[in-house]
């Protein structure tokens, strides 16, 4: 009696190691702790799928058995208004709008959580490496980085990843030439639609990403995890054992540890110069063509370089200030 007393007064007595949420039964805790693994042992019987919990494969057969059929691409929903937020998809509407960086998204859910970008909240800590995190979701998808697990196969050569963008991102890029998404100010073609949001800030001047100490805004995410470090000595440096170089991210000091070693994958077929990184081979190629595909949004001069325009627009926006 008193275990099923504590249950009908709402108290929260089992407590999560991980990220500390409050459970009323211990089954209940177990069932969420799987979250933290990265392990789905609970798979649909009817596709490939398979989730960490028995109410979220619950929530997914739903799909498979709902009488509300979205008509653009056969998805099937237990109610209309789930149907009718799903639609928001195919029309591309997204009635929510952030107020500080007036991003638009289709639930109020997705603009709670992109919210918390601005002012810095990161409640999620993972127990391992205590990286922290702004959304549930971004901490049980790292947690595969420890795990291991990679659940997300390609079907047409069965490589896996930890993550079903990861996955997209794969197809698109691996085994697909199409590139469906054209930037409205230079004509650029991506074959990535997130490629393409990022792309549009060059000609923009959008900076998403604020400093929750002293609200400077940045354009690139990586540009406000230096900007953390440097001024308000927040987050990890990562050092160069050689030479003790020091690093905000992982990639930065990857290609540099290639430049210790001398290592150049990557070889232009127009001269002999050689890169670390395919990415300063592209940039490179530019020098043998005339297309300049990068355009000022302020004074509508071109570049070849979007690193070139990038600097310029800073330039030529403060010059009309």
């Amino acid at each position: 009696m008193a275990h099923d007393k504590h249950i009908h007064n709402g108290e929260k007595r089992f407590v999560c190691t991980v990220c500390e949420k409050r459970f009323t039964t211990k089954y209940c805790l177990n069932a969420h702790e799987i979250l933290h693994t990265g392990r789905t042992p609970h798979a649909c019987a009817h596709c490939e799928k398979s989730f960490p919990t028995r109410r979220n494969l619950w929530k997914h057969m739903y799909v498979h058995s709902s009488k509300f059929k979205c008509t653009e691409c056969g998805k099937c929903f237990q109610s209309y208004d789930d149907l009718t937020r799903h639609r928001r998809i195919h029309s591309g509407e997204k009635p929510f709008e952030c107020t500080v960086c007036s991003k638009r998204f289709i639930q109020t859910g997705h603009l709670i959580s992109h919210s918390k970008i601005h002012t810095g909240e990161k409640p999620y800590k993972c127990h391992m490496c205590n990286k922290e995190f702004s959304q549930s979701s971004s901490l049980y998808t790292h947690t595969r980085v420890h795990t291991g697990d990679k659940p997300y196969k390609c079907s047409l050569c069965n490589k896996s990843f930890s993550q079903s963008g990861h996955l997209q991102t794969h197809k698109s890029r691996a085994h697909s030439n199409r590139r469906p998404y054209e930037c409205p100010y230079c004509g650029n073609l991506f074959k990535i639609n997130t490629h393409l949001k990022m792309h549009v800030r060059i000609h923009t001047g959008a900076k998403p990403h604020s400093c929750k100490h002293c609200s400077v805004q940045f354009t690139w995410r990586s540009q406000l995890k230096t900007h953390l470090l440097k001024s308000h000595n927040e987050g990890t440096w990562l050092t160069c054992n050689t030479c003790r170089k020091k690093f905000s991210d992982s990639a930065g000091l990857k290609v540099h540890l290639l430049r210790h070693n001398n290592v150049k994958l990557h070889v232009c077929t127009e001269c002999p110069k050689r890169f670390c990184r395919v990415n300063e081979l592209k940039r490179h190629r530019k020098v043998h063509t005339d297309f300049k595909q990068f355009c000022c949004g302020v004074c509508g001069k071109d570049f070849k370089d979007k690193y070139n325009v990038i600097k310029h627009f800073k330039k030529c926006s403060d010059s009309l200030r």
